[in-house]
């Protein structure tokens, strides 16, 4: 037996992990049969009280029970894949803040993507993504060029693997043999020498297909839509790396399903698997149960250098 000092913030949640006793309520069990009774855990944990904590054979004994809330079936389900036929149109709205000494800035982007599924070949899917409808809270001439730009190689093909995640991103070959005719119609709608420098280094950017696809892996719709969300769940968590900011910072995810009551649609619930000072992540998703597909999620994250704080909140919602 061990005596604890209970801190403040923890939970019979947080202290069976750290001990690994799968089970937080065999902890609250083993305290009220050993301690005082003033001692007695009724509700929540106090601050600065003790709790008395099994020994490992006593925590073995309890794990053998096999009776974890987390243990749960419906909490470690094998979420499938199946996108064929798949034709949805998504609003996208992208909150961006940047907060230092001087003050705080903020611009909203909203747009519509739609999802197509065209093909499977093997174990592979391919889409086609449009996006559309772009609406910048600044309406600054270079936002307008760009969402020109981007509309302009409609549609994007993206080849996923049997789970729905991202394995490239590329042009069609039209759009690829259009591309001198679609840089020229950019160039006579903006004519201003700085649109010029954009639209050289945009074509630079779209005709080299290795530097087209890693740029557009990390778009933070593609992203996200095609993030490996369907991984495999073990003791009510799956995990997998993701990248956020401007500078692609990698990030573990662990996620959980949210309830076990669920039944046309799950939800997940993510978080950064080891937290950080200068980070933060939190993210829901809504999947239907039967094929897989995202119906709609929520990012949240910030990150904090230099006496910058940089914060997104990006939502994506199904409209058809």
């Amino acid at each position: 037996m061990i005596v604890h000092f209970i801190l403040s913030g923890e939970t019979l949640e947080s202290i069976s992990e750290e001990i690994n006793l799968e089970n937080p309520k065999y902890l609250k069990e083993f305290h009220n049969t050993h301690c005082a009774r003033e001692d007695l855990i009724h509700d929540k944990l106090v601050p600065r009280k003790k709790l008395l904590l099994p020994d490992l054979n006593k925590i073995r004994e309890y794990n053998s029970k096999n009776d974890a809330p987390f243990k749960h079936p419906k909490l470690n389900p094998e979420i499938s894949f199946n996108p064929e036929n798949l034709s949805k149109i998504y609003s996208v709205v992208n909150t961006e803040i940047e907060e230092n000494e001087l003050g705080k800035r903020s611009n909203i982007l909203s747009y519509t993507v739609s999802v197509k599924w065209i093909r499977r070949e093997g174990a592979f899917h391919f889409f086609h993504l449009f996006k559309n409808n772009f609406s910048d809270e600044h309406g600054s001439m270079m936002a307008d060029l760009a969402s020109q730009s981007i509309r302009s190689l409609n549609p994007i093909e993206v080849k996923t693997d049997h789970n729905g995640e991202i394995v490239n991103v590329k042009l069609t070959q039209e759009t690829i043999n259009n591309f001198g005719k679609i840089k020229e119609r950019l160039s006579d709608l903006f004519s201003d020498k700085y649109a010029k420098i954009y639209l050289d280094e945009f074509e630079f950017a779209v005709l080299n297909k290795e530097l087209f696809n890693s740029r557009m892996k990390e778009d933070v719709f593609i992203k996200s839509y095609f993030a490996p969300l369907r991984n495999k769940f073990t003791n009510g968590k799956s995990y997998f790396t993701q990248t956020i900011g401007e500078e692609n910072i990698y990030i573990d995810i662990q996620q959980k399903v949210e309830s076990a009551e669920y039944d046309q649609e799950i939800v997940l619930q993510q978080n950064m698997n080891f937290p950080e000072k200068d980070k933060n992540f939190t993210g829901k998703y809504v999947l239907y149960t039967e094929t897989g597909i995202v119906k709609e999620f929520e990012i949240q994250y910030n990150i904090s250098q230099f006496g910058v704080k940089n914060s997104s909140f990006f939502t994506v919602k199904e409209l058809s």
